[in-house]
C-alpha cells in the first residue's frame, strides 16, 4: 500500500497564504473553525519561520547602516526572537484558558490559529515598518488589528465563546509575554555586560 504523499513546504506556506486571506477577510470564529482541523505544529512553526525570515533579512539590511547594531546580530537576533515570541504567547493562551476557563482545544489549534493571522499581518507590519512617520502609524493599526484577530482566535482555538474569558485569556497572555520577555532580555543584558568586561570591549 503506497503511503499517502506528503505536500511540500512550499505547497504548505502557499495553502495557508490562503486560508489568511480567508481568515482576514471574513474575520469570525466560524472562519478559524473551518481550518482547524487541519491544525499541525509543524505546519505553524514553517509558517511563522516565513515571517521570522522577512523580519531577518530587513533588520540585517538596515544593519548596514548603522554602527550600534551587526548584520548577522540582527539577522539572528530576528530569527529566534521572532519564533520563540509567538510560541511563548499562544503556549500561555493554550495553559491561560484551559487552566482557568476550561478551554476544551489542544495547543495545535491555538498555534495554528494564531499563526494565519500572525505571520501576514507580521509581515506586513515589518514591510511598512521602515518608512518612517505612516511606518509607526501603520504598525499601531496592525497592532489593533492583532489584538482583534487574537481575540476571535482565541474564541476559536480554546472554544471560549464568552468574550470576557477570552478577552482575559488574550490580556494574561500578553503580561505573561512581557513578563518573560523582560526576564530573557534581563539575563541577555546581563550576559554581554559579562562578554564586554572579560573581552574589554
Amino acid at each position: 500500500m503506497r503511503s499517502p504523499v506528503q505536500p511540500t513546504t512550499t505547497a504548505r506556506v502557499q495553502d495557508m497564504f490562503a486560508q489568511s486571506a480567508a481568515v482576514l477577510t471574513r474575520p469570525s470564529p466560524a472562519t478559524f473553525e473551518q481550518f482547524e482541523r487541519r491544525s499541525n505544529l509543524s505546519s505553524a512553526l514553517i509558517y511563522v519561520m516565513v515571517a521570522a525570515a522577512v523580519s531577518a533579512a530587513i533588520a540585517a539590511f538596515f544593519a548596514l547602516f548603522h554602527s550600534d547594531v551587526t548584520f548577522f546580530g540582527q539577522l539572528l537576533t530576528r530569527l529566534i526572537s521572532v519564533p520563540l515570541t509567538f510560541f511563548v504567547f499562544t503556549g500561555l493562551v493554550y495553559l491561560i484558558g484551559r487552566t482557568l476557563f476550561r478551554g476544551t482545544g489542544t495547543y495545535p489549534e491555538v498555534a495554528y490559529s494564531f499563526a494565519l493571522f500572525f505571520v501576514p499581518l507580521s509581515i506586513i507590519s515589518t514591510l511598512i515598518g521602515v518608512i518612517p512617520v505612516i511606518g509607526w502609524l501603520a504598525m499601531f493599526l496592525i497592532t489593533i488589528a492583532m489584538i482583534y484577530f487574537g481575540f476571535l482566535a482565541v474564541q476559536s482555538s480554546m472554544n471560549l465563546r464568552d468574550p470576557v474569558s477570552a478577552g482575559v485569556t488574550l490580556v494574561l497572555a500578553g503580561l505573561g509575554q512581557l513578563a518573560a520577555a523582560a526576564v530573557v532580555g534581563g539575563v541577555l543584558g546581563g550576559l554581554f555586560a559579562v562578554g564586554r568586561l572579560v573581552t574589554g570591549s
